[in-house]
């Protein structure tokens, strides 16, 4: 079952980590087949490259993305197969899912130490326009995302938080039963204002960002970069480094108590739902014999 960010994802859409996720999210076949149509959009939305930029650019990515296929993914294929012979085993509980979870993370770090030089060289090649256009598209990321998840009244926003999660959950289970669904509106309801704890640790470490690439020509550049994408804890406000605990315990909790509820067509679905991205993955070309 998939535990998305609740938890909160690197608030930067950084470009190449975000092609490498979008390629592991959905059709993962199809998307490696077609970075020449994905690529140009992330950028236009952040930035503006010049032409050598972009064909530095995606000269890095086709590296990246030869040692994601052929380091990780084969990685990510054992925990699919494991994980599946623990839903066919009926061997899935908090405990498991805090594994597999656990996993997640690691894919995430592995992939932001993989791309921090490549995002570090694009951001100290900006010039000052391109700054400019980057700061721009943040501060419209803030506009829109605050009028999206902040203007509703709390209890619309704990009751658009059900329904994604929800649509989220019947992805990989199918149809929920009423219970299961009761069950995700009071996770929804104990997350309370965690709409705006989000967006504000997304803003400071927005800012923290663009306070870096300010100085971008300045010694300690590559450090301060270095410690926004790998170590972000560090730029996260109090008030969210002090209920991150209790919304991850949250969120396993969650997972945990609607597998426990399933029926037998919704195990069946989501083991089929594993196996539709394991053939995915399994069928690339640039995994190794």
């Amino acid at each position: 079952m998939q535990i998305r960010q609740t938890l909160g994802c690197k608030p930067f859409l950084l470009l190449v980590a975000l092609t490498l996720i979008i390629a592991g999210c959905s059709r993962i076949n199809l998307a490696y087949r077609n970075l020449d149509t994905l690529i140009p959009w992330w950028i236009d939305d952040y930035l503006d490259l010049d032409r050598a930029q972009e064909k530095r650019f995606r000269a890095q990515l086709r590296d990246h993305l030869s040692w994601h296929c052929q380091t990780q993914l084969p990685v990510y294929l054992d925990i699919i197969g494991q994980l599946q012979h623990q839903v066919r085993r009926d061997e899935i509980n908090e405990a498991t899912l805090r594994t597999h979870y656990q996993h997640a993370k690691q894919a995430i770090q592995a992939i932001t130490e993989e791309i921090t030089p490549t995002t570090t060289q694009l951001l100290r090649d900006l010039d000052d326009a391109q700054v400019r256009t980057l700061n721009e598209a943040l501060e419209k990321d803030r506009r829109e995302r605050a009028e999206k998840y902040l203007q509703p009244p709390l209890d619309q926003q704990i009751r658009e938080r059900a329904e994604r999660m929800g649509e989220r959950v019947e992805h990989w289970l199918g149809t929920i039963s009423a219970a299961q669904r009761q069950r995700i509106l009071v996770w929804a309801h104990s997350l309370g204002e965690h709409n705006r704890l989000w967006l504000d640790n997304r803003v400071q470490w927005q800012h923290a960002l663009s306070a870096a690439v300010a100085q971008r020509h300045e010694v300690g550049f590559d450090d301060r970069i270095a410690r926004l994408l790998q170590g972000g804890e560090a730029f996260w406000t109090a008030e969210y480094r002090a209920a991150f605990d209790r919304i991850e315990q949250a969120a396993l909790d969650l997972a945990s108590d609607l597998y426990a509820m399933s029926d037998t067509d919704q195990r069946s679905h989501f083991d089929s739902q594993l196996e539709n991205v394991r053939k995915d993955l399994g069928s690339l070309a640039c995994l190794p014999e």
